[in-house]
């Protein structure tokens, strides 16, 4: 029986050479990590719309346009992510865990010192090189 793949819209935050991000919560898949914020895509939604709306609700920014980053498919064996990772630059408010995660402004060359799910590593090489 084949799993069900999970779209997600991730928004990796920018602000010159920073990138916001959000720790999981303890209790969720990959708990007590760190990512990029976003959440699920829902059925007949673009993911322009998901990643705006989930960056409303959990960071409590507003998007005001994306770039397309890049796509990641992973197995985590208990479940399937397919990732589709967009830059945000264009946004407005000040990002924070409107949701009661942790969340902060780390130097992109700081990412390293971060645990983070398997699934963003991929991200992380990309952004960091």
């Amino acid at each position: 029986m084949s799993q069900k793949v999970v779209n997600v819209a991730v928004g990796i935050i920018l602000r010159g050479a920073q990138t916001y991000i959000c720790k999981r919560p303890d209790d969720k898949h990959q708990g007590g990590l760190w990512e990029f914020p976003g959440g699920k895509i829902e059925a007949g939604e673009t993911t322009t719309a998901a990643l705006t709306r989930e960056l409303l609700e959990e960071v409590a920014i507003e998007v005001h346009s994306s770039d397309s980053f890049m796509l990641i498919e992973h197995d985590y064996g208990d479940k399937q992510v397919r990732l589709d990772i967009h830059k945000v630059s264009d946004f407005s408010g000040e990002p924070h865990g409107a949701e009661g995660q942790q969340g902060e402004w780390v130097a992109l060359n700081d990412l390293h010192r971060y645990a983070f799910p398997k699934a963003n590593q991929a991200i992380l090489e990309k952004l960091c090189s």
